[in-house]
């Protein structure tokens, strides 16, 4: 989840690098560092923190070189530190590493090359590739490179530079995303869009298991058997400017108020409203025969995507009457799911290269298991392995706390029970269109919440002295109280925890004290009067309880201390309008308590290694 760049080309490269790594800042940043290649000489700068205190380090020195690579790290082997910042070098500085993956059996290879003479200076397990590299090194960088990935084990995106051959970079990925921008005069290498769009909108996205060789006015790539393959140029068509913050103070806001849009964007050709159809035929292919075979469908996923999943478990067990089990992905992978081929497995991933769920998708796929995707990136590696894949075309989302991404992707959800309902027979006459009116509506509803966030500032600024809070729901309530719950401790470092509001009595009632701040969802109609009741039990306990429910409910008012009202909509539709007020109040909060937004602490936006 580190973020990596390089450059080569006639310009210098330093600026490019360093505009590069602040577009990437998301996906690591706790310690950054920059190699120059000039006149045969390599220049390393490197040190913890954040990027901006690399620009200090280099402060007014004129750094020259029109090669270079850079990285941004999340430490995962090695605390942060300036020895363990990227780039590595091996026993001299003619060889440097970026990286991104773990190497599993690291020791082993640190252990047999200190035996050979190698020098180790820092902790990471990236350190062994560039003394790899160095060990094999017999006047051609490619080949020594080659040898240098055979003999690791885990997941690498890398790229390569040496002194010995200033004219081109070597990169190579197994499990983590490389890609190459190809420029006129120049190319260049990055862990991510956003890094190369200023500069060139035609790419190569590697596969696993392929390498390259990139120059200034030529890139070759070879698969793994070392043979030159043609690649398909992608030429992106995002727009750069979506990748910046548009005047708002933070990423999260911003993404936060494109969630309307986003959702348009994901229903997009995916709708037939004068037929009152879910069209999907140019999204996926399945065949009737096959949408009526499936007897059970798997949702695995991590994190956001995850409580995504259980609204996904609803809306199936509710429209297809289909057994549906949702299962963290760093679960699923270990336990020895029992999958058989009447069984469908839905994963859902933003960035499309989680590192669990990619492990959990590969393992359904060795079962013979038909793999559908949900995610928000074109090339990812989850998007090439599943078998069928729904784009949420959220645009790039570059807060760590996911809001956009999380709301398309229960728009997709929606999509999928919809169009497998029809399809198995499940809906009655006209059922489909309605929810079809419900879903066009949804972008206006959440525009009205946004409209005017006064009350929500308000109460953000009563919570954010609290260091404890509760969420609490039942059925698709309850999923969304999950979310909601997340989205506070992740952004504001205030500890939450989300309860089924029907499980206060077991347990979760004896920490209500006095003015604790407890958040209760209320949208679901058939289990209204029972959420009212586990409300009055919280208030006998003296919390400050802050209530979400639709317009007309006013009678809760009398129960709670603050209640927020959301447009009509029908129940089932209800998650998509509560979690936004419920990222509002994360927002805010978060603001309130001076933390770091857009990059909490210890977290990263794509989480690629275990």
């Amino acid at each position: 989840m580190c973020g990596i760049v390089g450059y080569i080309g006639t310009r210098e490269a330093y600026p490019i690098l360093l505009e590069g790594l602040y577009k990437l800042e998301y996906r690591g940043y706790d310690s950054a560092g920059l190699a120059l290649l000039d006149s045969g000489v390599i220049q390393l700068i490197k040190g913890v923190g954040e990027i901006s205190k690399l620009e200090e380090k280099v402060g007014g020195r004129k750094l020259t070189g029109c090669v270079g690579i850079a990285h941004s790290r999340w430490a995962t082997h090695g605390r942060p530190s300036d020895g363990n910042a990227h780039p590595h070098s091996g026993c001299s500085e003619n060889f440097v590493v970026v990286h991104n993956g773990i190497i599993e059996n690291y020791q082993s290879l640190r252990s047999r090359l200190k035996e050979q003479g190698h020098r180790f200076s820092s902790e990471t397990d990236t350190e062994v590739l560039a003394h790899l590299v160095e060990q094999y090194y017999d006047g051609d960088l490619l080949e020594a490179v080659q040898r240098a990935i055979e003999e690791v084990r885990g997941s690498y995106a890398i790229v390569v530079m040496s002194a010995y051959d200033p004219e081109r970079l070597i990169c190579a990925r197994k499990h983590n995303p490389l890609i190459i921008g190809l420029g006129d005069g120049e190319n260049m290498v990055a862990s991510d869009l956003p890094a190369i769009l200023s500069h060139t909108r035609r790419t190569y996205f590697l596969e696993d298991g392929e390498m390259a060789e990139v120059k200034a006015n030529e890139v070759n790539v070879f698969n793994q058997q070392g043979e030159r393959i043609e690649k398909e140029i992608f030429e992106v068509t995002w727009d750069a400017v979506a990748a910046e913050k548009g005047g708002y103070p933070h990423f999260m806001i911003k993404e936060i108020m494109e969630q309307p849009q986003a959702i348009r964007e994901t229903l997009r050709g995916r709708i037939d409203a004068e037929r009152g159809k879910v069209c999907l035929a140019d999204d996926l292919h399945f065949s009737c025969q096959e949408l009526k075979n499936y007897r059970k469908i798997w949702i695995v996923a991590c994190g956001t995507a995850y409580h995504a999943g259980l609204v996904g478990k609803y809306l199936f067990e509710k429209l297809v009457r289909i057994p549906v089990e949702v299962d963290l992905a760093s679960e699923f992978r270990y336990r020895d799911p029992m999958l058989d081929k009447d069984s469908l497995v839905i994963v859902i991933s933003q960035s499309g290269e989680t590192a669990d769920t990619l492990a959990a998708l590969r393992l359904a796929k060795t079962k013979g298991i038909k793999i559908l995707a949900i995610t928000n990136v074109v090339g990812s590696s989850v998007a090439r392995e599943a078998d069928e894949v729904l784009f949420t075309w959220a645009g790039p989302e570059i807060a760590v706390a996911s809001t956009k991404a999380y709301i398309t992707q229960l728009i997709a959800l929606y999509l999928l029970a919809i169009y497998f309902a029809e399809s198995r027979g499940m809906l009655e006459a006209g059922e489909e269109a309605n929810y079809i009116k419900i879903l066009q509506s949804l972008p206006e509803k959440i525009n009205e919440i946004l409209a005017d966030t006064t009350a929500i500032e308000e109460v953000a600024a009563k919570i954010s002295s609290w260091e404890n809070a509760f969420f609490i729901g039942r059925n698709l309530d309850y999923a969304v109280a999950m979310e909601g719950s997340l989205k506070l401790k992740e952004t504001s470092y205030i500890h939450a925890e989300s309860y089924a509001a029907g499980e206060l009595k077991h347990g979760a009632l004896a920490l209500i004290t006095k003015g604790i701040p407890v958040f209760a969802v209320a949208t679901q109609e058939e289990v209204f009067e029972k959420t009212v009741s586990n409300i009055k039990e919280i208030k006998a306990r003296d919390a400050f309880v802050i209530a979400f429910t639709f317009q007309g409910k006013e009678e809760l008012a009398e129960e709670v201390d603050q209640v927020f009202y959301l447009p009509c909509v029908s129940d089932f539709f209800a998650p998509v309008l509560s979690v936004v007020p419920l990222q509002l109040v994360s927002y805010y909060t978060a603001v309130k308590r001076g933390c770091s937004v857009d990059k909490p602490r210890n977290l990263a936006k794509s989480v690629t290694v275990e």
